[in-house]
Order: C-alpha cells, then sequence, then structure tokens
C-alpha cells in the first residue's frame, strides 16, 4: 500500500491525468467566458477534449528540411516539463507530490521550457511562417519570464523560503500579498499572460497574420501535445499566483474559488483588449514590467 500511493499521487490524482483532465476543463472555461463575455455561445464542455482526441488520431505529417527526431522530440519535451514542474507546486490545494529546498528556482524554470520548445519548433522548419512566429516566441521569452519571476520573487523574500510549500504556508496564515505587494501580483499575472501569448499577447501565434505562428507546420499528435503542455502551465501558473498572492491554497475549495476566479479576470482582459503589435509587447512590458518588479523588490529589501 505505501509503494502504491506515491504511484496514484504521480500519476492520477494530483498527478498527470489529473492535470491533463484539469488543463482541459480550465481551457474550455477560459473559452466559454471569452466567449459570453463577447456575447457569443462559446464551445460545449466536451469540445477540449473531442479537439485533443481528434488531433491525436489523424496523422503526422513531418514536412521537409527539418531535423524529424527534432520535430517529434519538442512536443514530448514540453509536455513532460510542464508536468514535471507540477510536481513541487500545491496542486487541488493540496501538499506538493514532492518537495525540496529552492523548487521555486526550478518550477520556474520548467515552466520555461514551454516557450523555449515552441521557438525551436517554429525554428526547425523552413516554413517562413513558423519561422516568423519563432523569433516572435523568442522575443516574447525574454520580455515576460524574467517580470514573471522576479514577481514570484516577492513573495519568496518575505516568506524567507525558496520552497514553494513553505511559501504557500507562509500567506496562507498571513495578511494576503496581493494587499502588501499589488505590483507584484499585476506583473505575475500580466507575466503568466505573456507567457501563454494569450490574447491581447498573442502576436507570435496571430492566426490573421502568420497562420499559426511557430506550430503553423504541426500537425497531429505534436500539435495536441504543444496544446496540453499549455493547458497544464494554465493551471501551474494559477496556482502559483493563487498561492503566492491570494492567501495560499489550503483544501480543493479554495483551489478552484482562487483559481477559478483569477480565470474569470484573466478572459475579461483577454476581452477587453485587442491584440497588441509584438514591438509594443515586448518593448514597453520590458520596461515597465520588469521595472516595477524590480523597484517592488528593492522595497521589499530595504524595508
Amino acid at each position: 500500500m505505501n509503494t502504491w500511493m506515491p504511484v496514484l499521487a504521480l500519476l492520477i490524482f494530483p498527478g498527470g491525468l489529473f492535470l491533463l483532465a484539469g488543463g482541459l476543463v480550465y481551457e474550455w472555461a477560459d473559452r466559454k467566458l471569452v466567449a459570453r463575455f463577447q456575447n457569443r455561445v462559446g464551445p460545449r464542455w466536451f469540445q477540449p477534449l473531442a479537439d485533443v482526441v481528434k488531433l491525436l488520431a489523424k496523422e503526422e505529417i513531418v514536412p521537409d528540411g527539418v531535423h524529424s527526431g527534432l520535430f517529434v522530440a519538442l512536443p514530448v519535451a514540453a509536455l513532460a516539463a510542464a508536468l514535471t514542474a507540477a510536481l513541487y507546486v500545491p496542486m487541488a490545494g493540496l501538499l506538493p507530490s514532492f518537495s525540496f529546498r529552492g523548487d521555486l528556482v526550478v518550477t520556474l524554470y520548467l515552466l520555461s521550457l514551454m516557450t523555449l520548445c515552441l521557438g525551436l519548433a517554429g525554428a526547425n522548419t523552413i516554413d517562413r511562417f513558423s519561422l516568423i512566429g519563432a523569433t516572435r516566441t523568442l522575443t516574447q521569452l525574454f520580455s515576460y519570464e524574467a517580470p514573471f519571476m522576479l514577481a514570484m520573487l516577492g513573495p519568496a523574500i518575505v516568506a524567507g523560503s525558496w520552497q514553494i510549500s513553505e511559501i504557500n504556508a507562509y500567506t496562507g496564515s498571513h495578511l494576503w500579498l496581493i494587499v502588501a505587494q499589488p505590483i507584484g501580483f499585476v506583473v505575475a499575472l500580466v507575466g503568466l499572460m505573456g507567457k501563454l501569448e494569450l490574447p491581447p499577447f498573442d502576436a507570435p501565434e496571430a492566426e490573421t497574420e502568420i497562420v499559426s505562428g511557430a506550430l503553423t507546420e504541426y500537425s497531429g499528435r505534436g500539435l495536441a501535445l504543444f496544446r496540453l503542455g499549455k493547458n497544464v502551465e494554465l493551471v501551474i501558473g494559477l496556482t502559483l499566483v493563487s498561492a503566492f498572492y491570494l492567501g495560499g491554497l489550503a483544501n480543493p475549495v479554495t483551489f478552484l474559488l482562487k483559481t477559478l476566479g483569477l480565470l474569470l479576470f484573466m478572459a475579461g482582459l483577454q476581452s477587453l483588449f485587442a491584440r497588441l503589435r509584438i514591438d509594443q509587447t515586448v518593448g514597453l512590458w520590458w520596461r515597465v514590467g520588469a521595472l516595477l518588479a524590480l523597484v517592488q523588490l528593492l522595497l521589499l529589501i530595504l524595508l
């Protein structure tokens, strides 16, 4: 029994299968909320699952001029990195499956691998739309990863720990850090939307300009794995922001309420703003977001 419990936690709950299913549910909730804000009906509850099943059943075509091994391995690496990052996060408000000192740094690194894999996937092809999408993806990586990381370091400095479970316990017993560090909360939320390339920061995959960006040449299993990886990263990002800035996550009820509340707010932002040009998403936020996060860190260290 003692042997099966860790396996159950890693594979089923709150592990891989739970994360994959939860990612599909949160994708549906995001699409449904955006549709209702825009006075549309939106997808049915099973639409994300149907899309993934359809993609998994389709033939995966490897285009000419690409490194076939890299083309096949990148989606697997992206999803694996996202699932591994979930090991150190209090999914569903429960204790992490694995935890150690400094796991916050490892988690942030693993969450960045998704963007790196997307950029490499686009750069691996000779398609012009994929190359432009890869350039935009990697450019946006430097503009949003650094502010998001700095926003995550604020609660860590206050809690005096680089361990996610300890930070979650600290924020759960003190004043919500959204009150004490409002700048960090805004930077973290915008940084998360930029990392996931959600509107209005979706210039790297603008369908009206460059088809599907870095993933233009992908179909079938590869596209499904990239999509699942983004869904998992959405759940992990919402969990981190909720745990650090919204009073921690103590149980599944608080997990659902806080993460879905953040998703509702993000869906409102997606509906409110039109797509920004790549120079607007990169230049302005790199200067403003990183500067605001650094100012807040300086104030935390001094005070």
